[in-house]
């Protein structure tokens, strides 16, 4: 059967593709091994920023047992009263817009052929004039000895676990490992997070070191510098010795170190003329193009691995599949966590900018001396039941070009700071002027108002 487009996997890039091709027209089909909707839908974003808000509820005193966030959480990824999620909602989604979905194993055979191993009834022969590979990534789990016999939680099964472990040991200090170490100790579980070098090593240093602190107050233990170098059955469950000498032990171990492309070697592109990486990994143009009618989007493209970077590419991959001249513009991504202080980042530090040869300076403010900051209580409990006279923990911080006079940076770690940073991306996007940001008039008393005294305090230096 032939096709405009065939899209291999349907997390966020490959849903997005779908439905782009679809609008455009084009006959679509999607393949899928597993769930319709991916990783983000039933075992990552969503069923994890689910549980954080039910921690937080409890965090701040609420009656709030973990029977109760894991039934929402089940609601959420469609999980309730079964074992696996039902993907039924995306599918339907997915067929109302005319995409046939396709449930087994591709491989591309040649130009523009695949061959569909199907889960039922007999393989498929496909003939289409694009494909777009979302093949996605798998967890990386490194080589420690013990670590496959001792036996592991992956990101997937921390997110999805009915029931709670007395005592829980992550191994890495990234998003995912400091959102879920948080959501654990938060229903009390005593958890130990180790990370090699700082907790969110890829954020603003001042956003570390505030989200650091309050994982510290809340009674996780924190061990930086350290990594495993063997894991082993025994005490509450696992002991994981570091290579200081160390060893810390849970009952249940995470392993959440990164993940990597997918290698797409086994999958015969390189057979119909795509290029791929001495490791089997795409090796795309600005188009998402790996060859003649092959495009790739999300994590299986190799960049930075969050949703709304594969939704984007999606809709560039299909673009550019229904002949459209359309570009992957990847320079000003936001990153977010959603740890209790939120943290929104995006551009570069001020020492990234200056050794890109900018002429650069920083300006920041402590989130708990504004206006905002007094106003929201600190989310610990008080020692004596009284109120706790301090702001709220936080930065809010921005990067400016001394020379252009627009932002290259903004990082915030406060309440909100997700949707704050949003006008840190559109302002370095377009390269709005700081004069301008400066002139805009923010809401008081809010976050992005210190956001906009940052500006003010900008275009004075820029005087």
């Amino acid at each position: 059967m032939s096709y405009d487009l065939v899209v291999i996997g349907t997390g966020a890039a490959g849903e997005a593709a779908a439905y782009a091709g679809a609008e455009r027209g084009g006959k679509v089909a999607v393949v899928e091994n597993s769930l319709v909707g991916g990783l983000c839908s039933f075992w990552a974003c969503m069923p994890t920023k689910t549980l954080l808000d039910s921690a937080r509820k409890r965090w701040e005193g609420a009656e709030y047992p973990w029977e109760r966030a894991s039934a929402r959480r089940d609601w959420m990824i469609n999980r309730e009263g079964i074992d696996f999620p039902d993907d039924s909602g995306h599918v339907h989604g997915l067929e109302g817009a005319g995409v046939e979905i396709l449930r087994g194993t591709a491989r591309i055979t040649g130009a523009g052929r695949l061959e569909v191993d199907m889960k039922e009834g007999s393989p498929r022969s496909l003939e289409t004039r694009n494909v777009v590979i979302a093949a996605g990534s798998t967890p990386f789990i490194p080589p420690v000895e013990g670590l496959a016999d001792a036996g592991y939680w992956t990101s997937n099964d921390a997110s999805s676990a009915r029931e709670l472990p007395s005592s829980l040991v992550v191994l890495g200090g990234g998003p995912v490992g400091v959102e879920l170490a948080q959501v654990y100790s938060r229903f009390g579980v005593k958890v130990t997070l180790v990370e090699g070098s700082r907790l969110l090593a890829r954020e603003h240093p001042k956003t570390a070191e505030i989200v650091s602190a309050q994982l510290e107050r809340e009674g996780i233990d924190i061990r930086l510098g350290g990594h495993a170098v063997k894991v082993e059955r025994g005490g509450a469950g696992r002991i994981v010795s570091l290579d200081d000498g160390t060893t810390v032990e849970a009952a249940e171990l995470l392993v959440s170190v990164g993940r990597r492309a997918a290698d797409l070697r086994a999958m015969g592109i390189e057979d119909a003329g795509g290029k791929l990486t001495d490791r089997g990994t795409a090796d795309h143009d600005e188009h998402l193009s790996i060859g003649d009618g092959l495009f790739v989007a999300g994590d299986a493209a190799g960049g930075l691995q969050f949703t709304h970077v594969a939704d984007y590419e999606g809709r560039i991959a299909a673009a550019g599949a229904f002949g459209e001249d359309a570009h992957a513009d990847l320079t000003w991504v936001p990153k977010t966590t959603f740890t209790e202080p939120e943290t929104g980042a995006v551009g570069w530090t001020v020492e990234e900018a200056q050794q890109q040869g900018i002429d650069a300076f920083e300006v920041t403010q402590d989130f708990s001396t504004t206006a905002r900051g007094y106003s929201i209580e600190p989310p610990w409990p008080s020692p004596n039941g009284k109120a706790i006279r301090e702001g709220s923990p936080g930065h809010v911080t921005a990067v400016v070009d001394r020379e252009r006079k627009v932002l290259v940076g903004a990082f915030a770690a406060c309440p909100g700071a997700s949707e704050l940073i949003h006008e840190g991306v559109i302002a370095i996007k377009a390269a709005v002027p700081v004069s301008v940001l400066a002139d805009a008039i923010h809401g008081f008393p809010t976050a992005a108002r210190a956001f906009g005294n940052l500006m003010l305090d900008a275009e004075k230096q820029l005087r």
